[in-house]
């Protein structure tokens, strides 16, 4: 560990008194905070952003306010509400989590470390922040901003996925994290990465640790953490099919398991000619041949998806059961991938039948 005991010990009180100044204190979970309001937000503010977190929490609060009406909710009503924020297995498994939490522990979210990580989509770092932020218990805490942090501060060189790191760095952030006001200073430090010690042009000079902080010393905030060694980014390319018929488009459930598992996406193929052979199975009868839109890029954390939608206007579509009809002009309460909402709005804006 690059930091000697001195400035080991004065850490945590150099970060609380930032904190008590300069921190987020009016958080919409730290109002009327409760272990269950606090979950929600650490599951959402995994891979997201506090800004972009803030309008969803609030949505889905109103709709499910506890952890029954979230056991007991449509998985469709829950992915409706999750739906723009990407990761959609958060969802599910917070849904599967209350409904262990509804039969295994009587409807109270569990207040032990290991019980609480026995549950869907709770792990080591997200249980020790709810315990933390909603029960003021002392638990580490790993996030990706208090990696940023640690890694810089110490010096600790290495990828922090690399499991010989991550046991360095969970030391150390143990050993920082103090016995008194656990619930501050894991916000505190959370704080710090998310608006100071930040991935990009980081505000070390209104850092309250940088005076012993060794990339701050050694000048290698750019360079810390390091980045997994890269690789090219794979390319996976669908087709569409955008059945259209009486303002309505044809939408199937996605399997549970891959992206976008649960939500509901257009029917797809691999290539033109099988997208080809399922409307020629299924149209009574097609009113034009399919006219390709626009090509759409969307990027995931490990490949790049191309989707060619191909659009088809039609008396009659043979749907199957897995299928189901979606008003545009009346939609129903469904969880939608990002670009077929994109794209049912834009239908609706240019009209389809206007395009063929």
């Amino acid at each position: 560990m690059a930091q000697n005991a001195k400035v080991i010990d004065t850490f945590a009180w150099r970060l609380l008194a930032w904190f008590d100044e300069h921190g987020r204190h009016d958080l919409p979970w730290q109002v009327d905070r409760s272990p269950y309001r606090v979950w929600v937000s650490e599951v959402m503010l995994q891979q997201t952003q506090v800004a972009t977190v803030i309008p969803y929490f609030e949505r889905f609060m109103a709709r499910f306010p506890t952890i029954a009406a979230l056991a007991t909710a449509p998985q469709d009503d829950v992915l409706h509400h999750w739906s723009g924020l990407g990761y959609y297995a958060r969802a599910r498994n917070l849904q599967r989590a209350a409904q262990r939490v509804m039969s295994d522990f009587g409807g109270d979210l569990p207040t032990e470390l290991h019980a609480l990580q026995s549950l869907p989509g709770i792990g080591r770092s997200t249980a020790g922040a709810i315990l933390a932020q909603a029960l003021n218990q002392r638990h580490p805490i790993l996030d990706g901003n208090v990696r940023r942090v640690l890694t810089r501060w110490a010096g600790v060189d290495g990828f922090p996925g690399d499991s010989a790191v991550a046991a360095r760095l969970w030391e150390l952030s143990d050993t920082l994290t103090p016995e008194e006001r656990a619930c501050d200073y894991t916000q505190a430090i959370m704080d710090l990465g998310a608006t100071c010690c930040t991935r990009s042009r980081p505000s070390c000079g209104r850092c309250p640790v940088s005076s012993d902080c060794v990339a701050n010393r050694e000048g290698r905030q750019s360079l810390l953490p390091q980045a997994r060694a890269t690789k090219t980014r794979p390319t996976r390319t669908v087709h569409w099919l955008i059945v259209q018929s009486d303002g309505a488009v044809l939408l199937a459930r996605r399997p549970a398991r891959g992206i976008w598992g649960g939500l509901y996406s257009f029917p797809e193929a691999g290539d033109a000619h099988a997208l080809r052979q399922v409307l020629d199975g299924r149209a009574v009868p097609a009113r034009h041949d399919p006219v390709p839109l626009p090509i759409i890029r969307h990027a995931f954390s490990h490949f790049e998806l191309v989707i060619h939608p191909w659009l088809c206007v039609t008396e009659r579509f043979m749907e199957q059961p897995d299928e189901t009809w979606y008003n545009m002009a009346q939609p129903a309460v469904l969880g939608l991938a990002a670009p077929v909402t994109a794209l049912i709005e834009r239908l609706r804006h240019d009209g389809a039948e206007a395009r063929i």
